[in-house]
């Protein structure tokens, strides 16, 4: 198995309109965004990197290539670390007029997103998606740490699936821009480390561990 396996989301989107951009085309890196990402490479670059795999989505297209920069590993895209299909329903609209738009599917997505009648995708089929890769790329890169560049909702429910959380855990303390979670593979899957950009480079400084099972309330909707 692998040594590790980092899940990365990707750097922040240029999104004036605060729209909800699914797999629109055209959200690429904001200059901070860019930031972010060269600071996820150089956090992941002196780990003994093996494979790099993203979505497809140019966000995290941008995200991986930093990373890939200072490991010397190219990226590979896989096109089931795609956004979860159920944005797709909001694309193109701003978060602010979801409400209004799509009266009770806001609601709904953060009180039960384990129960959406709406979606074309459920949550535990996003989870099992996301972590199928996982599972996969561990077994095909046993020598070295495996990076997956994806998206806040994927990330989230593939880590849950993975270390045997409740999906109806989602909100709970979801990955910012740019964090990355390394979670150690085994018959039990378990989360080493959680980083996000705004600390140390240097693998290893960090703060305490969070422990997604006990996370706080739920954060509000943020562009994936």
């Amino acid at each position: 198995m692998a040594a590790l396996v980092h899940l990365v989301r990707h750097a922040e989107v240029e999104n004036p309109g605060h729209l909800v951009y699914a797999d629109l085309p055209g959200f690429g890196l904001s200059p901070h965004g860019v930031e972010q990402a060269r600071r996820v490479g150089r956090y992941l670059g002196p780990r003994p990197v093996v494979a790099i795999w993203s979505s497809p989505l140019e966000r995290s297209l941008r995200t991986a290539e930093e990373i890939a920069a200072r490991t010397g590993v190219p990226v590979r895209v896989d096109p089931d670390l795609t956004e979860w299909a159920v944005i797709g329903r909001w694309k193109g609209h701003a978060w602010r007029d979801l409400p209004s738009t799509f009266p009770g599917d806001l609601e709904a997505y953060l009180e039960h997103p384990d129960s959406l009648p709406f979606a074309d995708e459920t949550l535990d089929a996003l989870s099992e998606r996301m972590a199928a890769v996982a599972r996969r790329l561990d077994a095909e890169h046993p020598h070295g740490d495996v990076v997956i560049v994806s998206h806040q909702d994927p990330i989230q429910a593939g880590i849950l699936r993975l270390i045997g959380s409740p999906l109806g855990a989602l909100h709970q303390d979801k990955p910012g821009h740019g964090t990355v979670v390394t979670l150690r593979p085994g018959p039990a899957w378990r989360v080493e480390t959680v980083w996000e950009p705004g600390e140390s480079p240097r693998f290893g400084e960090k703060r305490s561990l969070r422990v997604l099972e006990h996370a706080g309330n739920p954060d509000g909707p943020t562009s994936a």
